[in-house]
């Protein structure tokens, strides 16, 4: 099951909504991890974006939720222009509110990304041992996403393979690869020993800095010619 919402919009076309949330990152004193609401609003934009796609909508607005108070609206807005730019989306309208009545403590943003899916597109597979797997970029956590920005995959390269035919992709959360290999197939249910792969599968992708995708053998090829160095292969034995 997939982390969005789908509403029937009309006889051609769904409204899909899918979201993020970001606590304790930011400026504030007392934040656990320390970046620009900038950096803040791209990731949490990303985790949204990523998440919409993938679930067959084209993103056409992005609501914001701001806790962090009015001087940090900008930057905010700022980091999700950001991560539309590389999506090459042009004219996405920004809108939301901000809690100005009281001072909150640690900063906190929610972010929620609006698509519009045609009814005949399809995003799943089922599950067949003639299906090739792989991870494209690294799971990131914490500090590690600001360190070692260089290994998460760019939202350019997530936007490419989302737009090949006949493909599978499925953005990694806190949860990990394995549980959301689980989640991409619920009539199986996949344990540990059984995914070969040089990532750790346990391990939290914070904001989606990889994701999976499902695929037909003769993709393969075309798959690693746009990961490149991102693309991390998983054999389900």
């Amino acid at each position: 099951m997939r982390d969005t919402i789908t509403i029937p919009l009309n006889s051609k076309e769904s409204i899909i909504m899918a979201s993020d949330n970001s606590g304790s990152i930011g400026m504030k004193a007392e934040d656990h991890v320390q970046v620009s609401y900038e950096t803040v609003a791209y990731y949490s934009f990303r985790v949204a974006a990523m998440e919409c796609i993938a679930s067959g909508g084209e993103p056409f607005s992005v609501v914001l939720h701001n806790f962090c108070g009015d001087d940090s609206w900008s930057e905010l807005v700022n980091g999700v222009q950001k991560g539309l730019a590389e999506l090459n989306l042009g004219n996405i309208p920004i809108t939301g509110s901000t809690e100005s009545n009281f001072q909150l403590k640690q900063s906190a943003v929610g972010l929620v990304v609006l698509g519009k899916k045609p009814f005949d597109k399809i995003t799943e597979k089922i599950f067949s041992n003639d299906l090739k797997f792989a991870v494209i970029g690294k799971p990131l956590v914490g500090n590690e996403v600001i360190e070692h920005a260089h290994e998460i995959v760019p939202l350019s390269t997530f936007r490419k393979v989302s737009n090949l035919q006949d493909i599978m992709v499925w953005p990694v959360g806190s949860k990990g690869i394995l549980a959301e290999f689980n989640q991409m197939f619920p009539s199986n249910e996949f344990t540990k020993e059984m995914l070969g792969a040089d990532l750790d599968v346990l391990k939290s992708s914070g904001p989606a800095t990889c994701f999976i995708i499902a695929f037909e053998q003769n993709q393969e090829e075309a798959i690693k010619k746009i990961a490149a160095a991102f693309y991390h292969s998983i054999t389900v034995n």
